[in-house]
């Protein structure tokens, strides 16, 4: 994992070096596309609203939980005492990121999205009030944290959505297994490499043109960033959009030349 001011260094040269964020000089149409109506979409959707009030409540909530800890953080599987107030201000992906899973997920429109890593269940929340027609599976390793999702789906009405409470590895191969194909994947947890790497291969054969994958924190570490390239690079992949903590992949067949693109937000 980089310090502090190894990843703030890291990202003032992304925000020197990145496209400006507005479209201007890109002349992909689908990338453009993206920016003008999904990146710098600037409408209010009353989600927002439902999603942060639960995310200001937890981050006032006292309570203290026994997490399993089965990423990078550790080789073994750990537990730690964490308050919610402590777990939602440091491990849960800030509302900007939150908001724009929710505004893809609603311009794309997936039928079968999954998430690795539900944490307290704000992405997932985001991703599921996207479109109502969407099938969401999302996985938490840690039974405290599961549960803590569960009780905010409830706050939230959303009653369709299918916890797996197991490690990634255990429970992916069945998911994938159980699904036609799967159209949006976001994967937030143990940011080490080889995972990562087993994650996105594993992935593959459910993946079709119109598929997504979002990586979180791509950025994190030297392994992560090492990940990154090699996804980068897969022959199956033709598109990817950088933007530093979350990184875009997508396969669609119309894009002739494979393209890469770092873009500011």
């Amino acid at each position: 994992m980089y310090s502090r001011f190894q990843l703030a260094r890291k990202y003032l040269q992304y925000y020197i070096t990145a496209s400006n964020g507005r479209g201007h000089g890109i002349h992909s149409p689908f990338v453009f596309d993206f920016i003008t109506r999904v990146l710098n979409d600037g409408h209010r959707y009353d989600a927002y609203a439902r999603v942060e009030g639960v995310r200001a409540a937890l981050e006032k909530d006292p309570r203290v939980l026994e997490v399993d800890d089965f990423g990078a953080g550790s080789v073994t599987e750990q537990k730690k005492a964490r308050s919610i107030t402590d777990i939602t201000r440091t491990a849960v992906k800030p509302k900007k990121y939150g908001q724009l899973l929710f505004r893809m997920a609603a311009y794309y429109k997936p039928h079968y999205v999954l998430e690795l890593g539900t944490s307290v269940g704000l992405t997932t929340a985001y991703l599921a009030l996207a479109d109502g027609q969407s099938i969401v599976t999302t996985v938490e390793g840690s039974p405290a944290i599961a549960e803590l999702a569960r009780e905010n789906f409830r706050k939230l009405d959303l009653s369709s959505i299918a916890l797996y409470n197991r490690p990634f590895d255990e429970c992916l191969p069945r998911i994938i297994q159980h699904h036609p194909h799967l159209d949006f994947v976001f994967i937030d947890g143990n940011h080490r490499m080889e995972p990562t790497l087993d994650y996105f291969n594993q992935l593959l054969p459910a993946m079709d043109e119109s598929s997504v994958i979002v990586f979180d924190d791509i950025h994190w570490s030297r392994d992560m960033e090492t990940a990154w390239e090699k996804i980068k690079h897969h022959p199956e992949v033709m598109l990817t959009i950088d933007l530093f903590f979350i990184g875009l992949v997508f396969f669609r067949k119309e894009f002739k030349v494979k393209q890469d693109f770092t873009i500011r937000f």
